[in-house]
């Protein structure tokens, strides 16, 4: 079985289970007492802390650690908005976060606030003029990654931050996907990160507050971790990820080259191998382990299962998936096709073999639940006879990749210049015919409700 889902979760490090070990057995006592136990706890919670601000590029006094880094997330954003809440209560985020920011970004405009959303080019990346053109007077926060989780685009984030420092707004920087690779550049101002994302343990996030940035923790509070992360600390959880952060950081400049060339291999071979695909993020600017692609005329969830069967976990951000039938907000924000879509993450220590096996199998997993589908196997010959009425497919009530998959049947039925109208009410078509209309090379004529659901209109171009 290969592991290629290291962007949810990386494989515990060897080194963080030996310091994981140890830690149980040294630093069981409370911390915050004054005997001999809890002195050690606190010797071990203090180094612990001094090496990870090192690798962090913060004082140490200005990182405390969390229970996870979605906690780190919500405590920051939280904090640092009630802390600026005479500047006003206007937040800005990315198109692309993690959901752990965009959820908290709901919280704030359901209690009263207001958020502005800052698009993003077609690799996945913001422009920081975007953010320029977000600021407000009353702007109390930015919020931006520094690398995307689904895609792996990694963001300007000190072009962005200098955009902030000039307008006086604290910028905090979701840098779970990226710290294990190396310090987030910039004069960023708060940063949260997590320890399963880097090969430490779950349940250790951290949080990074920059001192001079106004910050008023939110909640009940206690005497640990600087009143910004009440209840007894996981303290072996937090040695752990200490150890294992430098021990990645140790390794990630030899690392990175191996794994940027295996995901290099998978980014060129894959559009050869596999029909209709589309290689997604962008092609330079983007963390090593991480390449995305989509397939046309695919079930994003039942090609996760077949590749699963096949011996090879990975994820998936397609559309079509069982618990809530919605686009990916990070592909619907790139406008590119949601259907199909799969994440591979190679964790540290992958072998070439595998990844060879992986390309050895895709193109016949892909070519088995397209042929379940009933997906075209060739566009057909170009009729010659002239139609002036709109050839109608309706697909009403039916799921990706369905509408796609019925338009691609019939696009050689039209002659061309001809129109076929497209009828759906599955919310991922208005992403994914556009889409697929820009691989193959046909003209996207727009759209227009219908007392069911919506027509989508695509002239044939070729």
């Amino acid at each position: 079985m290969s592991y290629f889902d290291a962007a949810s979760a990386a494989p515990l490090h060897p080194v963080a289970r030996q310091a994981l070990m140890a830690s149980l057995d040294e630093g069981w006592a409370d911390p915050v007492r004054l005997y001999r136990e809890g002195r050690r706890a606190r010797l071990l919670l203090d180094a612990a802390r001094e090496a990870v601000a090192e690798a962090v590029g913060c004082r140490a006094d200005e990182l405390v650690f969390t229970s996870s880094g979605t906690r780190a997330v919500h405590s920051g954003i939280a904090g640092a908005l009630a802390g600026r809440r005479r500047v006003g209560g206007h937040l800005i985020v990315s198109a692309v976060e993690h959901s752990s920011v965009l959820h908290a970004a709901e919280v704030h405009q359901a209690g009263g606030g207001s958020v502005s959303e800052v698009a993003v080019e077609r690799t996945g990346a913001v422009s920081p003029s975007g953010y320029a053109d977000a600021l407000r007077p009353d702007t109390a926060l930015a919020c931006l990654q520094s690398a995307n989780h689904e895609v792996g685009t990694v963001q300007p984030v000190a072009e962005v931050a200098e955009v902030c420092r000039a307008a006086g707004v604290p910028l905090l920087v979701d840098a779970a996907q990226s710290l294990g690779w190396g310090p987030v550049e910039g004069d960023w101002s708060l940063l949260a990160a997590s320890a399963h994302k880097w090969g430490g343990p779950s349940g250790a996030g951290l949080l990074v507050v920059r001192k001079g940035v106004r910050f008023a923790p939110q909640g009940p509070r206690d005497e640990r971790e600087s009143g910004r992360a009440a209840g007894f600390e996981n303290l072996p959880a937090i040695v752990a990820a200490a150890a294992s952060l430098r021990a990645v950081r140790a390794e990630a400049a030899e690392e990175a080259a191996r794994l940027r060339e295996l995901t290099e291999r998978i980014r060129a071979r894959v559009p050869g191998l596999v029909r209709d695909v589309e290689v997604v993020g962008d092609p330079e600017r983007r963390l090593p382990g991480i390449v995305t692609f989509s397939c046309l005329y695919v079930d994003g969830e039942t090609l996760l299962h077949e590749l699963d069967r096949a011996g090879f976990s990975v994820s998936s951000g397609s559309s079509c998936t069982s618990s809530t039938l919605t686009p990916s907000h990070v592909l619907r924000a790139m406008g590119v096709l949601s259907e199909g879509n799969i994440r591979v993450s190679l964790p540290s220590g992958t072998r070439e073999e595998d990844v060879e096996r992986f390309l050895s199998v895709l193109p016949e997993v892909v070519s088995g639940v397209r042929e379940k589908l009933g997906a075209p196997v060739s566009t057909g010959p170009v009729p010659t006879e002239e139609k002036d009425e709109a050839l109608v497919v309706d697909a009403l009530g039916r799921r990706c990749p369905i509408p796609v998959i019925e338009l691609a049947k019939v696009i050689g039925d039209v002659p061309l210049g001809g129109t076929i109208r497209v009828l759906a009410d599955d919310e991922a078509a208005r992403l994914d015919i556009p889409a697929w209309c820009e691989m193959r090379g046909q003209e996207y004529a727009g759209e227009e409700p219908t007392p069911r659901g919506t027509a989508y209109m695509v002239r044939r171009t070729n």
